[in-house]
């Protein structure tokens, strides 16, 4: 996250409980050329700091950082904007082919004489499992607890490659089933809303920004976090750490 070209000159900090943090500022970025960019509704805000974060000269250049209120207002993007999230949602649908791949990978890897630990999801990945759930006995005090020992005796297998899977990989959490529904789990117990890393000697911090394979994962944005639905091919790309494109 430190790693930024910086071509704005924006990098500033601030202390709070005697520690520094780093951060990308919009109001130093509007002053030194992103003209207007404090205009910008709130999401694209979000979304022009994380432009400002991964500037690299390819992906993100100064062109786009300094054109980027112009092309929304007359929305007209001559090139994609491409977007970093912070972390991943998935639901054991689209998430158990993900993290097979993966496990295929470091199976290739081990062969070709690597070193396999190496895979690894690049962003903070966290699996929901809410898709496998089946209503088999119902009107009775005890369906609930029913149902889910008959989907746990259903998907043995598969829940035990996701339990393997956790222990195997870094960066991957699993939500057990009976935990509730995808969505809802990510607002009430896993959005963060501000998120800090160590980038060297820096503590950056910044807005917590969001992949999701469930169709309902903009009910993050009601937090103010950036969320996005994808894909399940758009979501693996996304955790081996590739950035996503908008036009």
């Amino acid at each position: 996250m430190g790693n930024s070209n910086d071509s704005l000159k924006v990098l500033r900090q601030f202390e709070f409980n005697n520690k520094t943090y780093h951060y990308y500022s919009l109001q130093a970025a509007a002053a030194n050329g992103a003209n207007d960019i404090m205009a910008l509704p709130r999401s694209l805000k979000v979304l022009y700091e994380n432009m400002l974060r991964h500037e690299d000269g390819v992906a993100v250049t100064p062109e786009h950082l300094t054109t980027f209120y112009s092309a929304v207002r007359a929305k007209r993007f001559d090139q994609e904007v491409f977007f970093h999230p912070t972390r991943i949602l998935m639901n054991d649908s689209a998430g158990i082919p993900l993290m097979a791949d993966l496990a295929a990978l470091r199976a290739a890897v081990a062969r070709n004489g690597g070193n396999p630990d190496r895979i690894n999801p690049q962003i903070p990945a966290d699996m929901v499992v809410d898709h496998s759930v089946m209503v088999d006995v119902s009107g009775e005090a005890r369906a609930f607890e029913q149902n889910l020992d008959i989907e746990f005796e259903r998907n043995d297998e598969r829940y035990r490659f996701l339990r393997w899977a956790q222990q195997a990989f870094d960066n991957f959490r699993v939500v057990p089933p009976g935990t509730g529904i995808c969505h809802q789990v990510n607002v009430e117990f896993l959005a963060r809303s501000i998120w800090t890393e160590t980038a060297g000697d820096r503590v950056m911090i910044y807005p917590e920004t969001l992949l999701g394979t469930d169709s309902h994962t903009p009910m993050i944005n009601s937090l103010g976090v950036l969320g996005w639905g994808v894909g399940g091919i758009e979501g693996g790309a996304a955790m081996l750490g590739q950035p996503i494109t908008m036009a």
